[in-house]
């Protein structure tokens, strides 16, 4: 045998085409999958679908130190970024399936289904599964995917050229007609599914936009004064000092925004320490007397600087007088619970101090914000607040039940993640304007932005000018202890580079720390610097 006849022989230019159909093949089955799903799942409830219920449970078994960097580097947008992630996934293993389809036919097809496994499986598998009917769209799509990956594959031309004479066109072995109108009907198909699909999902919740839209809250029963006219410091891009609902800061781990649907919501408060256990419905608690209060809430995740800190003017119900209701006494009055674990409906749990909750603070069931009912976003039709507590021990949205256990018997969805189980708002402040590295002219530079210490409330503010001393700066009007403050310092600007440095004292004498923490486990410390070019 010559060294020639030794050379491996390289795939023809059919056995190319071949693959690159298959290829094709899977990604119709793919997309088809997909949208059957999506279809299926609008009939169960969208959180089922596969790319949602994957992506949850992607979010779930993430390390804690990848979930903080894509909330610091997507912000409101790490869940958009994640499911088009799964997508891309899909695609590529659509089109690796359907390559490996074209010698191995019925073994593509089972891989398709394997992927509806995996979807039922991160179904079935989330805390707020309904039951069986979860897995329904993941294998529907799995097995009409499936099976027209099977059908497309067995229209492919053979790996062999036939002779004139035998089956197909022109002797080709191959009716290309019989496969394009094959794969145009499963586009179309596909196509239509999933518009349909996301039609009646949108449909779902109308029932929902509709019980929102027919809210009016009742005045409230203790109003929050007026917002002192000099709470604003003045200064040209220092936030507003209630922050518009639009502009809010949003860190959840919801894929789908749950509508919930005012007049079917119901909320349960049970467990250790209730003596008169209730189900109370949206309606009892506008019966209710409201109360009405500005409070900023802080997100634990916020880095020194960072964005996610917003101030409202929430409505809703005190917490501890429900609780008190309930028989629930505080552990420091022999209360045998010290911890409210707060569920909600998309099954996220949330564990705050039962001494906080009921220690005279204003802990509410908010049902307003800036006066109007809850965004959807923000936890419509109800969610909890606790004023000094950082979100995720506190502010659980869509809330549907409270129960009264302890810290040793419950750990709650984030504290299994290595955060803290107790976690109070750290002292911090924020330089708002100048931006970093602005290029301001030599003179008098306004240097202001906003500083936070909930429920101790900030008694002072500093800001330094490279190594400099230490200087004070104006404090704008105090709303409540229960908010951010806004500064300025009017600052004589000299040529040339310069680093801004700011640091607070809350009314506790807490001086704001200088040493820089990460944000986990119970929240990020440090100064806050912003670097110019005075020119």
């Amino acid at each position: 045998m010559s060294d020639h006849d030794k050379t491996p022989r390289q795939p023809s230019a059919r056995t190319w085409a071949r693959l690159g159909l298959g290829a094709l093949g899977g990604l119709l089955a793919g997309g088809a999958a997909l949208a059957v799903a999506e279809l299926a799942a609008a009939a169960v409830r969208p959180q089922a679908g596969p790319v949602v219920a994957v992506g949850a449970a992607a979010i779930d078994r993430t390390p804690t130190a990848v979930k903080d960097w894509a909330i610091r580097t997507f912000g409101a947008d790490d869940k958009l970024v994640l499911q088009l992630g799964i997508l891309a996934v899909l695609t590529l293993f659509a089109l690796a399936l359907g390559a490996f389809a074209v010698r191995h036919r019925r073994t593509g097809a089972a891989g398709v289904l394997a992927f509806g496994v995996v979807g039922a499986a991160a179904a079935l598998g989330r805390p707020d599964s309904t039951g069986v009917t979860d897995a329904l769209p993941s294998v529907l799509g799995a097995i009409a995917g499936a099976a027209l990956l099977y059908v497309l594959v067995g229209l492919l031309p053979p790996a062999r050229r036939e002779a004139p004479g035998e089956q197909g066109e022109q002797g080709g072995g191959w009716d290309r007609r019989r496969f394009v109108i094959a794969a145009t009907a499963a586009a179309a198909a596909s196509a239509g599914a999933g518009v349909l699909g996301r039609a009646l999902s949108g449909a779902g919740g109308r029932e929902a936009v509709a019980s929102r839209k027919n809210v009016t809250l009742p005045p409230p029963g203790s109003r929050a004064p007026a917002v002192p006219r000099r709470a604003q410091a003045g200064v040209d891009g220092v936030s507003s000092f209630l922050t518009p609902n639009s502009d809010f800061y949003r860190v959840d781990t919801a894929l789908v925004v749950p509508k919930v649907d005012a007049t079917t919501w119901r909320l349960r408060v049970h467990g250790a320490g209730v003596d008169r256990e209730r189900t109370l419905t949206f309606d009892d608690l506008l019966r209710r007397e409201l109360v009405e209060r500005d409070i900023t809430l802080t997100c634990v995740s916020n880095e020194v600087g960072g964005p996610y800190v917003g101030n409202a003017r929430w409505i809703g119900v005190r917490l501890a007088d429900l609780l008190e209701e309930c028989g629930v006494r505080r552990p420091s009055q022999g209360g045998p619970a010290d911890q409210l674990v707060a569920r909600s409906v998309d099954g996220m749990t949330i564990g705050s101090p039962v001494e906080d909750v009921m220690d005279g603070r204003d802990a509410m069931l908010a049902l307003g914000m800036n006066g109007e009912p809850l965004p959807f976003d923000h936890g419509f039709p109800v969610r909890m607040l606790v004023p000094g507590l950082y979100g995720y021990v506190s502010a659980c949205k869509w809330i549907e039940e409270i129960e009264l256990t302890t810290f040793d018997a419950y750990d709650a969805y984030w504290v299994k993640r290595d955060w803290a189980r107790e976690a109070p708002v750290k002292t911090q402040s924020r330089i708002d304007t100048p931006k970093p590295f602005a290029r301001p002219k030599a003179g008098t530079v306004m240097v202001a932005g906003v500083a936070w210490a909930q429920h101790r409330g900030i008694d002072k503010v500093e800001i330094r000018v490279d190594d400099g001393p230490w200087r004070e700066a104006t404090l704008a009007a105090e709303d409540s202890r229960d908010t951010w403050r806004q500064w300025s310092y009017a600052w004589p600007a000299t040529k040339g580079g310069h680093t801004l440095t700011v640091r607070a004292t809350d009314r506790a004498g807490e001086v704001q720390t200088e040493r820089r923490t990460r944000t986990v486990p119970d929240g990020a410390s440090g100064w806050h610097s912003v670097v110019v070019t005075v020119e």
